[in-house]
């Protein structure tokens, strides 16, 4: 499932790399959001060339990735498929991506699987993304298990993530990354997920990415703006709210977010996040908003 949105620059390095997946049989779902740079144009005269490509009905207006991919969520029919991933419009995937998902989640036995990326510039600079440190008791509250793009899921999974979307269709046009909405569901609901730490794909950076690696001083000064102001918190407690499941007890905790939630959140620090220099940053984030009060 791809979402697109004024991508021809990068889009058929992207396509091209997805349609020449090894070992793998596949359809191509894309849902364009209204763009201006013959996008859409673009994937109709593709789709008429290639018959594993569908397109969804165009003129949408969604305003940002993670509306355009949920719509993908709401209406692709899974039905026929045994494995749903998403795709972005700017990485290059390896040719077996796929092939590598689906054989990682057979051997490890599980529901998801997401993987490391390498990052590159239009410099040529490149950089490992590592997100497959072990996986904590709770970090799945408050991240991802990585870009979205190297997402697998098993059809049952999906069909599952479907259905709460649905039943709660309103509320989450409000959550920002659909990627973590899928995570924190399949995690809060006992699924079992792999984080593979083989990169799968180069992931491109550039002026418009809307997600991009996390880097740099600027980047570190923006995150902890938006955790101190309250917009993490939010977002993790709505997809609580609309997914249930997960620990009821944990969530009620900090769920008010007040001063003395947020000091109790800080010394479950050691079990929210992955990586030990986030979990360093959440502890002092805590601590911040603590002072702060909520936002």
């Amino acid at each position: 499932m791809l979402a697109a949105y004024n991508g021809i620059d990068w889009l058929r390095e992207q396509v091209d790399s997805i349609l020449s997946q090894h070992a793998v049989d596949l359809t191509l779902f894309v849902s364009v959001d209204a763009s201006t740079d013959g996008t859409e144009a673009w994937f109709d005269e593709l789709a008429k060339l290639d018959t594993r490509i569908v397109v969804l009905s165009k003129g949408h207006r969604f305003g940002g990735a993670a509306p355009n991919f949920f719509r993908l969520i709401r209406d692709v029919d899974f039905e026929q498929f045994d494995f749903v991933g998403f795709a972005d419009q700017d990485d290059i995937w390896q040719l077996d991506k796929l092939s590598r998902a689906l054989e990682q989640i057979r051997l490890h036995d599980v529901d998801g699987y997401s993987s490391n990326v390498m990052a590159f510039w239009p410099t040529g600079k490149e950089r490992l993304v590592c997100k497959s440190q072990p996986q904590r008791k709770l970090d799945y509250y408050f991240e991802s298990a990585g870009p979205g793009s190297t997402y697998v899921l098993k059809k049952s999974l999906m069909l599952e993530i479907k259905n709460c979307a649905c039943r709660n269709w309103e509320q989450v046009q409000a959550v920002n990354l659909h990627d973590w909405f899928c995570y924190f569901y399949s995690r809060a609901h006992g699924y079992r997920w792999y984080i593979d730490v083989r990169p799968s794909m180069a992931y491109r950076q550039h002026g418009d990415n809307q997600i991009g690696v996390n880097s740099g001083v600027k980047a570190f000064v923006y995150r902890f703006k938006s955790i101190v102001s309250g917009s993490g918190i939010e977002q993790s407690a709505l997809i609580a709210q609309l997914i249930g499941g997960g620990d009821t007890d944990f969530v009620d905790m900090w769920f008010d977010r007040k001063r003395i939630s947020f000091l109790r959140l800080a010394f479950f620090a050691n079990a929210c996040r992955r990586r030990r220099r986030d979990r360093v940053f959440f502890f002092c984030a805590c601590l911040t908003m603590v002072v702060l009060g909520r936002r």
